[in-house]
């Protein structure tokens, strides 16, 4: 491969060139082009024979205030005292500060005796515990609690 040489090169020229005093002159050139300090005429338009478009313009706000009550109601929401029972336990299970002796101290009597009430019990399979003792890698927490 030959060896390439940028100075031994023949150099392209741009083809742009600025006149002579080009940037001295520049300010007093542009000066000399601006128009003189003429005042430029205004035709006025008085309100008075606008007076079609004023009753229509007052006819569209009369009309969007009007509508504006009935753009402005919104469904009558039903309020319930009741929390469903996701959101209690969403809420109990992300509260770091609740612990569970907080939660036994404020259960009720009628708590209390809903839960020593018999459960029904559900017979499962020796096959059964075992695919969930294989499969759950969390024993030790359940062995704890």
């Amino acid at each position: 491969m030959k060896e390439f040489k940028l100075e031994n090169e023949t150099k392209i020229t741009t083809g742009f060139v600025t006149p002579d005093n080009y940037f001295e002159d520049f300010s007093a050139k542009f000066m000399q082009n601006l128009p003189s300090n003429e005042v430029a005429v205004v035709k006025v338009i008085p309100l008075y024979k606008r007076r079609s478009t004023i009753i229509s313009l007052i006819a569209a706000i009369f009309a969007i205030a009007l509508m504006l009550p009935i753009f402005n109601q919104s469904p009558v929401a039903t309020t319930s005292t009741e929390i469903d029972q996701a959101s209690l336990e969403n809420y109990l299970s992300y509260q770091t500060n609740v612990s569970q002796y907080d939660l036994i101290n404020s259960l009720e009597t009628e708590d209390l005796e809903d839960l020593s009430a018999p459960v029904t019990t559900t017979t499962l399979e020796q096959e059964t515990i075992e695919d969930l003792l294989v499969d759950n890698g969390n024993l030790e927490h359940y062995i704890i609690e």
